[in-house]
């Protein structure tokens, strides 16, 4: 698949992604950055609006998967109590973790999506892989490294609005 940098899709949050806009791009796996995307990398409570949004996906017929890099517990534990599926260490950008998730979910990239909160990991990933790549706001850049990168990520942020891509962005 190409190389972008560019998000298909922006988002001004996850829980503005919705299973009407997913099903209308013939998508039916949603698979998902954890840390930065779902929760702060400080918290390990989700919101109750998170909640709803599982739920409402669940409902409308996509299903879930957290696909991060974390070793940590946190994205595990959290699916585990929430019910979604969950891959982790998988190498994003590579296409390690992402073509585990395709294969569990008996699912071509072309009828799947990838939501993340970094263009260097979530979005080149989704492009490299052929699924759709949704870009969200980070939730919280609690440190210099994340706001760093952050400011790196902007000119490829202006750069898709500017090509106008399919905008979801709340102003």
């Amino acid at each position: 698949m190409p190389f972008s940098l560019l998000p298909k899709a922006i988002f001004h949050q996850l829980t503005d992604v919705t299973p009407d806009y997913l099903r209308a791009n013939g998508r039916k796996l949603l698979m998902l950055d954890f840390d930065n995307t779902m929760l702060p990398y400080t918290s390990r409570i989700p919101t109750p609006e998170l909640l709803r949004w599982i739920d409402g996906m669940k409902r409308g017929g996509i299903a879930l998967c957290v696909v991060s890099n974390s070793h940590k517990t946190k994205s595990r534990d959290f699916c585990r109590t929430h019910n979604i599926g969950c891959i982790t260490h998988s190498k994003k950008p590579s296409g390690k973790g992402i073509r585990k998730c395709l294969e569990r979910y008996g699912v071509a990239p072309g009828e799947a999506a990838l939501a993340g909160d970094q263009i260097y990991t979530d979005v080149l990933g989704a492009n490299c892989a052929g699924a759709m790549s949704i870009l969200v706001k980070p939730i919280h850049l609690h440190n210099f490294w994340l706001k760093l990168r952050h400011a790196a990520e902007q000119p490829w942020i202006l750069l898709a609005r500017k090509r106008r891509i399919k905008k979801h962005e709340k102003s």
